[in-house]
């Protein structure tokens, strides 16, 4: 019932209690030794992941109950004498099955003990596809805070690549971004290219991170289908989608106005979708009469907001919503808390850090040909503006 509130981490009688939470269930490390609390998360996080793949995604306690063999049998798999083991989700249905959890190959003895004890156990040999494609998504979320006065409170960009690989055999892959570092070692004494200073990298375990600290290059044999290779977080020279200008003038206890001016900052070629902006009001609204430039603005009461809806906002463009407010008298006036108008919104091929992908190249015995494939989407995170 606490949680959110209180620590993940609880110690009595010294024991250190570590535990995270899925719905109504909570997954519970216990150790008495100084461990690294990091790894214990991580374990716990992944255990969850391995039974999402089993039991589906809203996996709960009766479900856990009617398949305890097969949660005993997942323990065994994923820790032995407490230390984490393997916690692959493609190893693991190769040799623990269920009716509704079918392997696309049935493996053979030795290539399952290769894959189980084996450095690479989240690829196994002898794959083959018709097309070699890799896939790769750039999915970014803005964080962005602005006061009254229009100063930045916080301002950042939290993103993650996503991959989808079809490819044959063995191939190891070598990709590359416009990280500042690596475009300034290579030009270094010639002419100076923009780069991105690319903060908090967390790779997929596939990476080679010796050579990551070496060189910055990201280095890896890629698992097949869908992963993310990395996480990274960009705090400079943020491309703010929106800019919003609001003014709010309040008129005795009976009368409210707002009015707002948003500005869309990327390309004329671009355009965001599914933006939706709600503009707080005051709690004793009873009637709000509104005009806006394009979209569908409604005064919702039980959100305490007028929501206003956009389906495609052009780059460049800009719009503005106004709004009147009748208030109805409160018997102890309170002052309004006026808390930020909140954005959401989806802009396709649009990267907000500025982060591109520079390259990504196959190397495999045959030599194959490979289709690459880039889609870069920016979305909403807490994107907020007080007024």
């Amino acid at each position: 019932k606490e949680a959110g509130s209180q620590e993940p981490i609880r110690r009595i009688e010294n024991c250190s209690f570590i535990y995270t939470r899925h719905l109504n269930m909570y997954f519970v490390a216990l150790t008495k030794s100084n461990v690294n609390p990091a790894l214990v998360f991580e374990y716990l996080f992944q255990k969850i992941r391995v039974l999402k793949a089993y039991l589906g995604e809203d996996f709960d306690e009766n479900s856990m109950r009617n398949n305890m063999t097969l949660i005993y049998e997942l323990m065994d798999e994923t820790m032995d004498f407490g230390y984490p083991q393997n916690c692959a989700v493609d190893v693991l249905q190769m040799y623990i099955n269920l009716a509704n959890v079918k392997p696309q190959d049935e493996p053979e003895p030795e290539q399952l003990t290769k894959q189980i004890t084996g450095a690479i156990d989240w690829r196994r040999e002898g794959i083959r596809h018709k097309k070699n494609e890799v896939y790769i998504d750039v999915l970014e979320s803005v964080n962005l805070m602005i006061s009254t006065s229009g100063a930045i409170l916080r301002n950042e960009v939290t993103g993650r690549v996503q991959m989808n690989t079809k490819l044959t055999g063995m191939p190891e892959c070598k990709f590359g971004l416009n990280d500042k570092l690596v475009i300034e070692k290579e030009s270094a004494g010639g002419k100076k290219k923009p780069g991105v200073e690319i903060d908090d990298c967390v790779f997929h375990r596939c990476v080679r991170l010796g050579k990551f600290d070496a060189d910055r290059t990201i280095t890896f044999i890629p698992p097949d289908g869908e992963f993310e290779l990395m996480r990274y977080r960009v705090n400079d020279n943020v491309n703010l989608p929106f800019r919003l200008i609001p003014a709010v003038q309040e008129e005795g206890q009976t009368k409210c106005s707002i009015n707002l001016k948003v500005i869309a900052n990327f390309s004329e070629k671009l355009f965001a979708t599914h933006v939706v902006i709600k503009i707080p009001v005051p709690k004793n609204t009873s009637k709000a009469k509104i005009k806006n430039s394009f979209g569908r603005a409604k005064y919702e009461p039980e959100q305490n907001a007028i929501v206003w809806r956009i389906k495609k906002f052009p780059g460049k463009a800009t719009c503005m919503l106004s709004s009147d407010m009748e208030l109805v008298r409160t018997v102890r006036p309170k002052a309004w808390e006026r808390p930020p108008i909140n954005v959401d919104f989806q802009v396709p091929m649009f990267t907000a850090s500025g982060v591109h992908v520079r390259f990504l190249r196959v190397y495999d015995k045959s030599g194959y040909h490979t289709n690459r494939w880039v889609r870069y989407i920016t979305k909403a995170g807490g994107y907020q503006v007080k007024i």
